[in-house]
């Protein structure tokens, strides 16, 4: 058996923006995503912007929410370089999700297996170690040595194609499947469903995995996701993603101020 999914109330939910907000809008953006009741704050990672910076950004002012950062790609950022940057920035292990992924790297699998034990040797034992999957393998993979998975550009029917992928990995491995995560991209009012698409498109192009994986899918572009006019049918649309996951993460797509965030995430919020 894995571990369940969640249906204790009030429903866990994440929520994540991209690497490099404005210090001060980090900050607003953090109290007011605990004030609205989300189980943790989500960052990417970026060439140009640190996902682990924006973090301690967040650990200001939401002083009871969980950080993840999803995912910081192994051929940038090595294992020891990673531990480095935690002890610099003083996060609190007991709060952290560290994402990896393998990023341009020629031997995924073997880079994430032995990313995830150099970093368990690294890190405190409390932090959680996350994968980035997308394909079974990696999904396997992460199945077999992870403390939980993050899902990526799925539907629902998908994500619950890839929690069969983690169980094998993990009845292999002989142990309790992790938890699984997935970021679900939200658009809120005007112009949501251009914001949508164009996020899409860009990752559905981004290198010849992702082009397999969306291939597969066969999804209508801009249907991946969710474009809302409003709260009701956000919690519409993201009902079958909690039916599927034990941590939905509702991504946003907003501009970086803090007026249209706090708009977005108060749409989406638990």
């Amino acid at each position: 058996m894995g571990v369940p999914m969640n249906t204790t109330l009030p429903i866990r939910r994440g929520v994540g923006v991209a690497a490099g907000l404005e210090p001060g809008v980090a900050r607003d953006f953090a109290a007011r995503c605990e004030d609205l009741g989300y189980h943790s704050l989500w960052s990417n990672d970026e060439p140009t912007a640190s996902g682990l910076e924006t973090l301690a950004q967040f650990a200001v002012t939401a002083r009871r929410l969980e950080l993840g950062v999803g995912v910081l790609p192994l051929d940038r950022h090595p294992p020891v370089r990673i531990a480095a940057e935690v002890a610099r920035l003083e996060l609190d292990p007991t709060k952290l999700w560290i994402g990896i992924g393998s990023g341009q790297l020629t031997n995924p699998t073997e880079a994430i297996q032995a990313a995830v034990a150099e970093l368990r040797q690294l890190l405190p034992g409390t932090a959680r170690i996350v994968v980035a999957a997308m394909r079974p393998r990696i999904c396997r993979i992460g199945g077999a040595v992870a403390d939980a998975i993050l899902l990526n550009w799925m539907l629902p029917a998908q994500a619950a194609v890839a929690r069969r992928w983690v169980q094998e990995g993990a009845d292999d491995a002989g142990r309790a499947a992790p938890p699984l995560a997935s970021y679900i991209r939200v658009a809120i009012g005007p112009g949501s469903q251009h914001r949508l698409r164009s996020e899409e498109d860009h990752y559905r192009n981004i290198n010849e995995s992702h082009r397999r994986h969306f291939d597969a899918m066969n999804a209508p572009l801009g249907s991946v996701g969710v474009a809302a006019s409003g709260r009701p049918d956000v919690l519409k649309a993201l009902a079958p993603y909690h039916a599927r996951l034990d941590l939905p993460i509702v991504r946003l797509l907003a501009e970086h101020d803090i007026i249209s965030l706090t708009v977005a995430a108060t749409a989406a919020a638990p």
